[in-house]
């Protein structure tokens, strides 16, 4: 994709109002998929939390007696009733609290989100709104919009999942937008490589998109 690409504008009406040329700083068709892989694993490892715990032979509750003594019972050697064979005894080589995360060069994330927003487009899943607001905070005027862009259809509600980005998101919208179940939103300042690449479906308003393409001329 070499030459810039015009993608249609609608309006909260659901009509398209103009089109929109992509710059080809960010749209320029190639799809990294080695980035991608890599910047999806580094923020799936920043989730975990790594809270998962055992307690070893030292740790666990149980006396430092000798359970029987060495020779004569027939039994097999026993020194402590907190060994691992035994039931209730210590786990060896068991998980201990660790930090997974880890940080990847920021022109990896850049180029992971460039080659996400390139797959999107290929795939005909990008939209570009004109604006989005409401008057009030309620969530049925929220939900119209998205009817008229057909992306609150009732069969595909529970399979599409669909990402906003905005470059500001006031009370009334962030309160009408909340309790949709198919919809994420997000400032295209901060959004990611997996965060798109979960979501069937991306809109995108015509200054989120200024702001994102600033984030690679910066």
């Amino acid at each position: 994709m070499k030459d810039s690409v015009s993608v249609p504008l609608y309006n909260v009406e659901g009509k398209e109002i103009d089109s929109v040329k992509l710059d080809s700083s960010l749209f320029d068709g190639v799809v990294n998929s080695a980035a991608i892989y890599q910047a999806v694993n580094c923020y799936r490892a920043n989730q975990r939390t790594g809270l998962a715990q055992t307690k070893t032979r030292g740790e666990v509750s149980g006396g430092g007696r000798k359970p029987w003594k060495q020779k004569g019972t027939g039994r097999a050697r026993v020194g402590s009733m907190r060994s691992p064979l035994w039931r209730h005894g210590g786990v060896v080589f068991g998980p201990h609290p660790r930090d997974f995360s880890y940080t990847i060069p920021k022109k990896l994330k850049d180029l992971s989100l460039k080659s996400a927003l390139n797959e999107k487009v290929k795939e005909d899943s990008l939209l570009i709104l004109d604006d989005i607001a409401v008057e009030k905070p309620k969530t049925k005027d929220a939900v119209r919009i998205f009817s008229k862009l057909k992306m609150a259809l009732k069969k595909e509600r529970k399979k599409q999942k669909v990402l906003l980005l905005v470059d500001k998101l006031d009370t009334n919208l962030k309160l009408a937008l909340r309790n949709i179940g198919f919809l994420s939103v997000s400032l295209a300042s901060g959004t990611n490589a997996y965060e798109v690449l979960a979501h069937h479906k991306i809109i995108i308003t015509r200054s989120a998109l200024t702001e994102l393409t600033k984030r690679f001329k910066d």
